[in-house]
């Protein structure tokens, strides 16, 4: 079981820079930074956005309208804190 339980804990970790990472290369795209015209830079802004939407689309649902600004990685982050403290808490480490 703790075994199980690291492998998660470590999952979550490793999602949470991807979430970061696609946080940055979108405020990248967004102001100009990169171009998304460049192959290799659409691969991975797509990478990204398909890797991290399935979680951060259901999360947009509930959150109010902030004309512009998504803190939906923000609230998925914290989700994430939360999960991988209940985990260190449960398993011991």
């Amino acid at each position: 079981m703790m075994a199980v339980g690291k492998l998660v804990y470590d999952v979550l970790g490793i999602y949470s820079g991807i979430i970061i990472a696609s946080a940055i290369m979108s405020w990248l795209v967004a102001f100009g930074v990169i171009n998304v015209r460049n192959q290799v830079i659409r691969v991975i802004v797509d990478l990204l956005y398909r890797v991290t939407e399935p979680v951060l689309r259901p999360i947009r649902r509930f959150l109010p309208n902030l004309g512009g600004i998504d803190i939906s990685p923000v609230v998925a982050l914290l989700l994430i804190i939360v999960i991988q403290h209940v985990i260190a808490n449960y398993i011991g480490f």
